[in-house]
């Protein structure tokens, strides 16, 4: 029994002291086969999905091409799904995630995230020829929402006397009736509007006006400071030059504006 508990006792201060190693391993794998793995989506417009050519496009993969060019490594896109996207990082099948996560206290149980590198927001759509600045601008426009969504929650409590909010029942159908013509502006998701703006050009479809803002973060697994704080440099000097407002107005239609750290 001495014998066991010795043995056991080795063997876990032997693990105590090799995890700090295996736990920052992730930069330094990175940097020494010059690779790096970054999960992104391919079926969320306009964060990532994939283009013409069958490549993936989108906000999310202009970040982690950045990252990956500021790292000086060669970028190994992986595509994930909601579902699996967190699963992909703790099994090291990815380095990082960069699909669109918000944070909360659910998820930094079992993950670590970087400060905030684009937003995700509710707001007001509509086509190029209507002027959309404050709440006041939508009184005598009729607006299409998703009943019971957050941006119907949020929409009736900014929304003025006069503004003809016509509610349907999912996303879709929303959408539909929007392009379709049956309202003149649309409150809805970022993501959902990038879909619109991708599929039905002819809608001239811009940002008009915020709703709610929810960031998106980028995840790292556990206790993998080294990268985290190398993917925040990155990440601090892009919001400081200009660079991630750029490609929030590219694709989002708005400047990514002040961001959480």
């Amino acid at each position: 029994m001495k014998f066991f508990s010795l043995l056991t006792s080795v063997s876990a201060a032997a693990l105590l002291f090799h995890a700090p190693v295996h736990a920052q391993a992730a930069l330094d794998n990175a940097m020494s086969k010059k690779v790096i793995h970054i999960a992104v989506p391919t079926d969320y417009p306009p964060y990532g999905y994939v283009g013409p050519d069958l490549k993936p496009i989108g906000l999310d993969v202009e970040m982690a091409t950045l990252i990956a060019q500021k790292l000086g490594v060669k970028l190994d896109l992986v595509p994930v799904t909601s579902a699996n996207r967190i699963p992909y990082l703790q099994t090291k099948k990815a380095d990082l995630v960069i699909s669109t996560l918000g944070k909360n206290a659910e998820r930094e149980k079992v993950i670590d995230f970087t400060a905030a590198y684009s937003p995700f927001f509710q707001a007001v759509f509509g086509p190029k020829n209507i002027t959309v600045k404050t709440p006041a601008d939508l009184v005598g426009k009729t607006v299409a929402v998703t009943r019971g969504a957050m941006e119907d929650q949020e929409l009736t409590k900014l929304a003025p006397a006069g503004v003809d909010i016509k509610r349907f029942e999912d996303n879709n159908v929303t959408a539909s009736a929007y392009v379709a013509g049956q309202t003149q502006l649309v409150a809805i998701g970022a993501a959902v509007a990038g879909t619109i703006m991708q599929k039905n050009p002819q809608t001239n479809t811009e940002y008009k006006l915020l709703i709610k803002d929810s960031p998106n973060f980028i995840g790292i697994a556990k206790g993998e400071d080294k990268l985290r704080a190398k993917v925040n440099e990155i990440i601090l000097a892009a919001k400081a030059d200009g660079t991630i407002d750029k490609m929030s107005q590219k694709w989002l239609g708005r400047p990514a504006g002040t961001l959480p750290e």
